[in-house]
């Protein structure tokens, strides 16, 4: 499979400009482990040990890498990340095992880097194996190659169906020392993350201990990469980590060792924010797709059901594909609405495109006008709101459309 050369058009006009981060370095190289013409293999270097947390996938048929790391977090420090694209090291047994055990050897062997200091995901095709010597003969040259302002580069590495490269960046005061946090992700499609994206990395130069990035990381994710959907599938290979360098100590920036600290207020929010940036990107970059959709829930019995319905609403291929054509089919929204599960009342649920209420306490709203929605329709965000007026909860997600493009990029993946 070639990759993607047709930009979303649900692309950023423009990406960030990524500050350099104290401590680590990044570079990336053409490896050859599935693509030919296009870097695959991504690295990056701590300068000192930089702690770390992470996140996975739930899926019950994890990557072979996705066991290793989380392994690895009981040690909760990194001196190397490498990644690989084109190859999901995913259901390939003892040969995946082995793979991962002989590429952390060779990173150890080219970085100093103890094994329990070595993070590794893969992402790509499941069920092929991995040639692990791909990887392990580009090392030294990731070595030499990697520099503190190569992180775009790496985005790019970590791509798959992905038509643009995911990153954000925010800078914010902690003790009242500005620190940086930087992240990229890789995602378009499989997405419906029940953890994080397929791949995503973080950084910052904040010091801040293990066990403090865990629970910013570990309650981050419910409202921005747990409240994505592109097609409902979960990937084997869902990885999120997040790492901190400790740089900004020089700078007068304080250790962070209590997750209840207060001066870590604006820390949490900043990362919330990069999260929900990359979050939505890989809905803008979701596979085929032409409508950036959010979908709203209010009045559900908690907060819980209302994810729950707003799921059912932003999974629904008939709700995505009415989207897709442009049409304010708002009646699969009662259907969606109706099997999820939650407590529901036909009679009390109103359903808003935008601002325009379609259906109103059991019937279609007295005031609609079908040429209004269906010209809301034709823009490229949409907003579908159900309010089911029966209690305090409520919940926000994101998806797109469900497009012709989408069967094709799916029906000749692997070819």
């Amino acid at each position: 499979m070639a990759p993607i050369t047709k930009v979303s058009p649900l692309a950023p006009k423009t990406f960030p400009e990524l500050p350099e981060i104290g401590g680590v370095r990044f570079a990336s190289v053409a490896a050859g482990v599935r693509y030919s013409g296009r870097t695959d293999v991504m690295m990056a270097l701590f300068d000192q040990p930089a702690t770390v947390a992470g996140v996975f996938t739930r899926s019950k048929c994890p990557s072979a890498p996705v066991d290793w790391c989380r392994q690895q977090l009981a040690f909760g420090v990194a001196r190397a990340l490498v990644v690989n694209s084109g190859n999901a090291n995913a259901f390939t047994g003892h040969k995946g095992k082995a793979a991962v055990a002989a590429v952390a050897d060779a990173i150890s062997a080219a970085t100093g880097a103890a094994p329990s200091e070595i993070y590794m995901a893969s992402t790509g095709v499941i069920g092929e194996p991995l040639e692990a010597s791909r990887i392990t003969a580009a090392l030294e040259t990731l070595k030499a190659a990697a520099k503190p302002d190569a992180m775009m580069d790496a985005a790019r590495a970590i791509m798959t169906t992905d038509t643009f490269p995911k990153v954000a960046t925010a800078t914010v005061e902690l003790g009242g020392v500005d620190v940086i946090i930087n992240g990229m992700a890789k995602g378009a499609g499989m997405i419906a993350p029940d953890m994080a994206t397929m791949l995503s990395f973080i950084f910052t130069d904040a010091p801040i201990a293990a066990p403090v990035l865990q629970a910013l990381l570990s309650t981050a994710t419910g409202a921005t990469f747990n409240s994505i959907t592109v097609d409902s599938d979960t990937s084997t290979s869902d990885t999120l980590l997040l790492f901190a360098t400790g740089a900004a100590r020089t700078r007068g920036a304080p250790e962070i060792t209590e997750a209840g600290d207060p001066r870590l207020r604006p820390f949490r929010a900043a990362l919330e924010n990069v999260l929900m940036q990359l979050a939505h990107q890989v809905v803008r970059d979701g596979e085929g797709a032409r409508k950036f959709i959010e979908v709203k829930v209010e009045g559900a019995e908690s907060d819980a059901a209302a994810k729950r319905v707003a799921m059912s609403i932003a999974n629904s291929p008939l709700v995505k594909t009415a989207c897709a054509g442009e049409d304010a089919n708002w009646g699969r929204v009662v259907m969606a609405v109706g099997k999820a599960g939650e407590m529901a009342d036909r009679d009390t649920l109103d359903i808003y495109f935008g601002d325009i209420r379609v259906a109103h306490e059991g019937l279609r709203d007295p005031a609609y006008d079908e040429a209004t929605a269906a010209a809301y329709m034709k823009n490229s965000q949409i907003v579908i709101q159900a309010r089911l007026n029966l209690g305090p909860g409520s919940a926000t997600v994101w998806t797109c459309d469900l497009t012709k493009e989408y069967i094709e990029i799916n029906g000749d993946y692997r070819s």
